[in-house]
């Protein structure tokens, strides 16, 4: 009975020290959701506006000349509006997140390896250059885009920085 007990407590001893701990911090799921529901809100109102002109200038050539046949084109062209808009929304907003993400996440990596004090000028140049290199842009392009980057990044900091700096006179 005593050695049951003993190898119970063992086998409970062994599964905690296999448990996996990832703590990640409430706010990347806070900015990461808004930007998920701007990018969807956003991505839907293009892509329905976009797939209405669309309609209008497939069928521009051949508009009905029935009652009945106004009542299937605007009926077919706010199905293909909506469709455009939830695909738009998809887009946009799987885009958005990411983008989002990625920074959110070069944000805790540079907090947790002792950066935090650049930590969204670091966000800002490997957003950057991540979007430099998946759009292949040129070289003068690429500058800008990374001076962008280091700038908004560190307008960030600087907020941060005075944040931190008032709460310590109150």
């Amino acid at each position: 009975m005593e050695r049951a007990r003993t190898m119970s407590q063992d086998s409970s001893e062994q599964e905690t020290k296999r448990v996996i701990r990832l703590d990640i911090p409430p706010r990347v799921f806070y900015v990461t959701g808004t930007a998920v529901a701007v990018g969807t809100v956003i991505g839907g109102v293009r892509g329905g506006r976009l797939a209405g002109m669309q309609f209008l200038a497939e069928n521009v050539h051949r508009p009905p000349t029935t009652v009945q046949g106004w009542y299937f084109y605007r009926k077919t062209k706010n199905y293909k509006v909506m469709l455009g808009g939830l695909k738009g929304a998809g887009k946009d907003s799987l885009r958005l997140g990411l983008a989002v993400l990625g920074w959110v996440g070069t944000e805790e990596a540079a907090n947790r390896f002792g950066y935090g004090n650049v930590k969204e000028t670091g966000a800002g140049l490997v957003s950057a250059g991540a979007f430099s290199m998946i759009y292949r842009l040129p070289w003068k392009t690429t500058r800008r885009v990374l001076a962008l980057g280091v700038v908004m990044g560190g307008v960030l900091d600087a907020l941060e920085w005075g944040r931190r700096e008032m709460g310590r006179e109150l």
